[in-house]
C-alpha cells in the first residue's frame, strides 16, 4: 500500500516553503548593510562620472576620491541659502521622502511642473567639487519623467556657473536603445567640456540668463552657435525622453529649481 497521501504531500511542500523563506529572509538581511552600501557607492560613482572624476577604463577608488573632493551640502530651494549641518546633517536626510512629505515638500500644480514629477522637496542636496579648497564645480541631483518613469541624475556645472561639465543618470526605465540611449557615452559626451575642443562646451543659460540647454529633435548644426553652444543632438527615436530631458533642464535650472542658488551664488560668489 502506498505511503504517499495528499496530506503528506502538503505537508512536505509546506516544510519546503518555510525553510526556502527562512534562508531568503536569512540572506535578505545578512545582506542588507553590502547592499545599502552598494547603493551609497553607486549614487557616489554617478557623482564622480558627472563630474568627470571617475572613468570606468581608469578606475579611482570611489569612497576615498568621494571624500577627498566632494562636499556635500543642503540647500533651501525658495532662498538659495544653505541649511546650517546644526539643523539638519545631509547624511540624515532623505530628499525622495521629504518630496512627499507635506512637511517637506509641495505638491506642484500642473502649469508648474513642466518636468512632471509631481512633489518638490523644500530642501535639496547639492555636491561641491573642490581642489585646494576651492569649488571647482557643482553637482546638482535633476530629476524628470521620461516615458516610461522619472530618470534621475546629476548634473554637473563648471564654476563660471554656466558651462555643463557633465550628464549621467543613475535610474530610469527608458527603453534599451531608445530613451535608454541616456546611458550611450557617446550621448553624454556632448554635456562634457572636450579638452581636445574647449568650442565644443555646452552652456546653460543664454547671454540674457535665460535657461537655454536642450535636446535638440535631430542632430545639432555646429554652423548655428546658438544650437552649437546650447544644443544637444537628440536621442533617435526617443523624442518623449529628449522632451523630457530638455524639460528636466529647464525646471531644475529655473526658479522652481535650483535657480534662487544660481542667482545667491552668481552675486556672491561660490562657497
Amino acid at each position: 500500500m502506498s505511503r504517499d497521501t495528499v496530506s503528506k504531500t502538503f505537508g512536505v511542500a509546506f516544510v519546503l516553503c518555510v525553510v526556502c523563506a527562512v534562508l531568503v529572509s536569512t540572506a535578505s538581511v545578512a545582506l542588507r548593510d553590502r547592499q545599502e552600501k552598494n547603493k551609497v557607492l553607486d549614487l557616489q560613482k554617478n557623482i564622480l562620472v558627472a563630474a568627470d572624476l571617475y572613468d570606468e577604463d581608469d578606475p579611482v577608488d570611489i569612497e576615498q576620491t568621494f571624500a577627498d573632493k566632494i562636499e556635500i551640502r543642503i540647500v533651501d530651494l525658495a532662498t538659495g541659502e544653505y541649511v546650517p549641518v546644526e539643523e539638519l546633517d545631509p547624511a540624515d536626510y532623505d530628499q525622495r521622502k521629504a518630496a512627499k512629505d507635506p512637511a517637506q515638500g509641495v505638491t506642484l500644480d500642473s502649469d508648474q511642473d513642466i518636468a512632471r514629477i509631481k512633489y518638490l522637496e523644500r530642501r535639496s542636496l547639492i555636491y561641491l567639487y573642490k581642489e585646494d579648497g576651492q569649488v571647482q564645480q557643482l553637482i546638482l541631483p535633476v530629476r524628470g519623467m521620461g516615458l516610461w518613469g522619472q530618470l534621475y541624475g546629476f548634473l554637473a556645472l563648471d564654476k563660471d556657473l554656466n558651462t555643463c561639465r557633465g550628464l549621467t543618470y543613475y535610474e530610469h526605465k527608458e527603453t534599451p536603445g531608445l530613451g535608454g540611449e541616456v546611458d550611450n557615452p557617446n550621448w553624454k559626451k556632448q554635456w562634457t567640456v572636450d579638452a581636445d575642443d574647449p568650442a565644443k562646451h555646452k552652456l546653460l543659460f543664454d547671454a540674457t540668463g535665460k535657461v537655454a540647454i536642450k535636446v535638440k529633435k535631430g542632430r545639432v548644426n555646429n554652423a548655428i552657435e546658438a544650437e552649437r553652444l546650447h544644443q544637444v543632438d537628440g536621442l533617435a527615436g526617443a523624442t518623449i525622453t529628449s522632451n523630457g530631458v530638455t524639460h528636466m533642464m529647464r525646471f531644475w535650472l529655473g526658479e522652481q529649481g535650483f535657480g534662487p542658488y544660481l542667482t545667491r551664488l552668481t552675486a556672491k560668489g561660490l562657497d
